[in-house]
C-alpha cells in the first residue's frame, strides 16, 4: 500500500526548471500516474488557473473556441490536463506564445505523445519541452534520490553493493509494478481488475481522440501478444499472424500502443560494429505490473523453472532504466543489442560522448561466466568507448566477472549507493 501524495516525483525539478525558461512545458505519460497530481503541485506555488478536458464544459469549450480558451490566464499561468481530449488547442497554443513569449506560461498534461501527434497539424518545436512521466519508480517508491545511470557510468560506486533482497522478492516488485492506483490494491487479483478497467478505459476513450483507426478494439488483444513476445526482438510478420492484422496494416497500429503510453519501444543498438547486427527493436508494456497482468501471472505463478520469470524481470529493469533516465545527470540512449550470431546484450546505455553501458537481467542468484558472454564481446568490440558492464541478478553481493564487468543485485537500480 502507499500513499501518492506523500511520494516525491523525482522528474520535478526537470518541469521547475523547463518552466524557467520554456513558453509551453508538456508532462506525458499513461493515464493514472500522476500527471495531474504533479502539476497541481507546480501550479500551487505559482499564479494561475487549471482546467481539466475530462470536464464535459471545458472540453466543449476547448473545441468551440480554442483561442478564447487558451486565453483563460493571461497574467499566469494556465494548466491544461489531459490535452489529447483536444488536439486542435495546439494551434491556438502556438499562435498565443508566439505572441506573447513569456517563459512558463502553459503547463499542459497529456496521455498520448501530443508532440507527435499528426492530428495537430503544427509544430511547437522551440516552444515546448516534454517531460516523461512514468509510473512509479522503485527509486521513488522508496525515497531514494539519484539515478543508476549515473552510477552506472561510474562504475566504482557499484563494485562493493549488496542486498538482502531474494528472488521472490524481485518478482513481487515486478507483477505489483508501478502504477499508484493498482499498488493501492490489496492482492494481484485486485491488480488484475484494475489493469483490465484501464485498459479498457484507454482504448474506449483515448485511442478515439487521437486515431481514426478501424480496429481500435483489437488494441488490447495486440497488447497481450505484445506482452508475451517481451524480451525478444520483435518479428513483425508472426505478430501480424497471431492478431489477425494484416502485415501492411499492422505499423499504425502498434504506433498507436506507443503513442497511448501502453507500450515502449527498446530500439536496436548499432554503430557498424558487424555487419551482422539485428535491426529489429523489442517491444514492452510500458509497465511490468501491466504485463504480469496481460499475461495473467501472480508472483507465485512464477516458478524458478518459469521462461516469464526472466521476461518479466527484463521488462521490469528496462522499465526502471527508462524512468531514471528522466532524471539523471548523465543523459543516455536506451537500446538492446542483438547480431545474427546470437551475441545479445539487453541493454545499451550510450551517452553523446560515445561512452557505453552494458546491462544484463538475469533472474538467477547466481552468475557464470557465460552469462557475461555479450557484455565480454561488445567490450572487445568497443574497446576504451566501454565503460563498464553489468550483469543484474537477485542474489546477494556484487562481484567482478570480467575486466570492467561486475555482477550487482537488481537492487542496486533504486537502493542508496
Amino acid at each position: 500500500m502507499i500513499d501518492e501524495p506523500l511520494i516525491q516525483r523525482l522528474a520535478r525539478p526537470r518541469v521547475e526548471d523547463a518552466l524557467a525558461d520554456t513558453r509551453i512545458v508538456v508532462i506525458q505519460g499513461a493515464r493514472q500516474v500522476g500527471k495531474s497530481t504533479l502539476a497541481e503541485q507546480v501550479l500551487a506555488d505559482r499564479a494561475g488557473l487549471a482546467v481539466t478536458l475530462d470536464d464535459p464544459a471545458s472540453l466543449d469549450f476547448a473545441r468551440a473556441d480554442p483561442a478564447g480558451f487558451v486565453e483563460q490566464a493571461p497574467e499566469g499561468m494556465l494548466l491544461i490536463d489531459e490535452l489529447q481530449r483536444a488536439p486542435e488547442l495546439v494551434v491556438a497554443l502556438k499562435a498565443s506564445v508566439d505572441r506573447d513569449k513569456r517563459p512558463g506560461r502553459f503547463l499542459v498534461t497529456g496521455s498520448a505523445n501530443l508532440l507527435d501527434l499528426s492530428s495537430t497539424h503544427e509544430s511547437l518545436a522551440g516552444r515546448a519541452e516534454r517531460v516523461d512521466l512514468h509510473p512509479l519508480s522503485q527509486r521513488e517508491l522508496a525515497a531514494s534520490v539519484g539515478s543508476f545511470v549515473d552510477l552506472a557510468f561510474a562504475p566504482d560506486s557499484l563494485a562493493r553493493h549488496s542486498s538482502a533482497l531474494v528472488r521472490e522478492d524481485y518478482l513481487e516488485r515486478a507483477v505489483a509494478g508501478g502504477y499508484p492506483e493498482a499498488l493501492h490494491r490489496s492482492s494481484s487479483r485486485r491488480r488484475s481488475d484494475w489493469y483490465d478497467a484501464y485498459v479498457s478505459q484507454i482504448v474506449r476513450r483515448d485511442a478515439p481522440d487521437v486515431s481514426g483507426l478501424q480496429r481500435l478494439a483489437d488494441l488490447p488483444r495486440l497488447l497481450r501478444l505484445i506482452a508475451a513476445r517481451m524480451g525478444s526482438t520483435m518479428v513483425w510478420t508472426s505478430l501480424a499472424a497471431d492478431s489477425g492484422i494484416p502485415r501492411r496494416t499492422l505499423d499504425p497500429y502498434a504506433a498507436l500502443l506507443d503513442t497511448l503510453y501502453l507500450t515502449h519501444t527498446l530500439p536496436a543498438w548499432a554503430v557498424n560494429l558487424t555487419s551482422r547486427e539485428v535491426k529489429q527493436p523489442k517491444v514492452f508494456p510500458v509497465d511490468s505490473g501491466l504485463a504480469a497482468s496481460l499475461l495473467g501471472v501472480s508472483a507465485a505463478q512464477l516458478t524458478p523453472t518459469a521462461p516469464l520469470s526472466g521476461q518479466l524481470l527484463e521488462c521490469f529493469v528496462v522499465g526502471e532504466l527508462r524512468r531514471q533516465l528522466t532524471w539523471a545527470d548523465r543523459r543516455a540512449s536506451l537500446h538492446h543489442y542483438r547480431d545474427s550470431r546470437g551475441v545479445e546484450v539487453d541493454a545499451v546505455l550510450e551517452a553523446p560522448d560515445g561512452q557505453v553501458v552494458g546491462i544484463e537481467i538475469k533472474a538467477a542468484a547466481t552468475v557464470r561466466a557465460k552469462d557475461a558472454a555479450g557484455l565480454s564481446i561488445l567490450r572487445d568490440r568497443l574497446g576504451d568507448r566501454f565503460v563498464a558492464g553489468y550483469v543484474l541478478h537477485t542474489g546477494p553481493a556484487s562481484v567482478a566477472v570480467g575486466e570492467r564487468i561486475t555482477a550487482v543485485p537488481m537492487d542496486a537500480l533504486w537502493a542508496p549507493i
